[in-house]
């Protein structure tokens, strides 16, 4: 039998707003209650996603440090990563700044963003291996592979950064995943020697991490990603959408009962 998979609640996003979902945590208060109740539900990480008084997607590092801690206060046992994801709204030296003024144990940061000013990139993951961030590549796609392999090649990325996520599906266009992308992304990742963890845009989303789990890689749901139940029922929360992805591990007898 497979073990039981990591896996990382993503709850929010840098776009869902409570128009979209109620229960999408924005506030540091309401990250930590999500937190709490995910980890009960099985979740073993979070990826925060942090916003401004607008509730705008922010690389702000005091509201990081206020939300971190309201996370830590209410699910210690749970590990904290952070986006620096742009989302149109910041530049590579936005993300570095973040990066070293935080100094997170843990950080997600896009092959495809970094590709916008390569000399900062290299700066970034040089100062993530230096204060022991552990960075997450984004990997949407092959070119996103390809770009990172090169960056090992030429040592732009430190040989030991092997973290990846591959992503299945898009946020714009909207286009939901499909179990049967991952096998070839997923052994050009191979060739790159990552740590794989998976993540799927909407409704196929459980579907897709099932698959992923099968193939030995760990796992990412949350209503960043998706907020649709298989039966096209919608999620009332993300403890919800853990809880479910955990039974379905077990029922196909590939994981472990949270």
């Amino acid at each position: 039998m497979t073990s039981a998979p990591r896996i990382t609640v993503a709850p929010n996003g840098a776009r869902l707003q409570k128009s979209g979902h109620p229960a999408v945590p924005i506030s540091g208060d309401e990250l930590a209650r999500t937190a709490r109740a995910c980890l009960a539900a099985g979740a073993d990480a979070i990826h925060l996603h942090v916003r401004d008084d607008n509730g705008r997607h922010s690389l702000d590092p005091e509201r990081y440090r206020e939300a971190i801690g309201a996370v830590e206060r209410a699910a210690p046992d749970m590990a904290i990563q952070i986006t620096t994801e742009a989302a149109g709204r910041y530049e590579v030296a936005d993300q570095l700044h973040l990066i070293a003024t935080l100094k997170p144990a843990a950080a997600s940061v896009a092959v495809r963003e970094m590709a916008r000013a390569p000399n900062l990139a290299a700066r970034l993951y040089a100062t993530a291996m230096d204060q022991n961030t552990q960075v997450q590549h984004i990997l949407y796609d092959r070119s996103c592979v390809d770009q990172l392999q090169r960056w090992y090649a030429d040592g732009t990325v430190c040989a030991s950064q092997r973290d990846a996520i591959l992503v299945l599906g898009q946020y714009a266009p909207p286009r939901a995943g499909d179990p049967a992308e991952l096998p070839p992304l997923l052994q050009a990742a191979t060739t790159a020697d990552l740590r794989i963890t998976v993540c799927a845009f909407g409704a196929g989303e459980q579907n897709c991490l099932i698959r992923a789990h099968q193939l030995g890689c760990a796992l990412r749901i949350g209503f960043e990603n998706n907020r649709v139940a298989p039966d096209g029922t919608i999620w009332s929360d993300n403890a919800q959408a853990v809880r479910a992805l955990r039974t379905a591990l077990v029922h196909q007898g590939k994981g472990c009962a949270a």
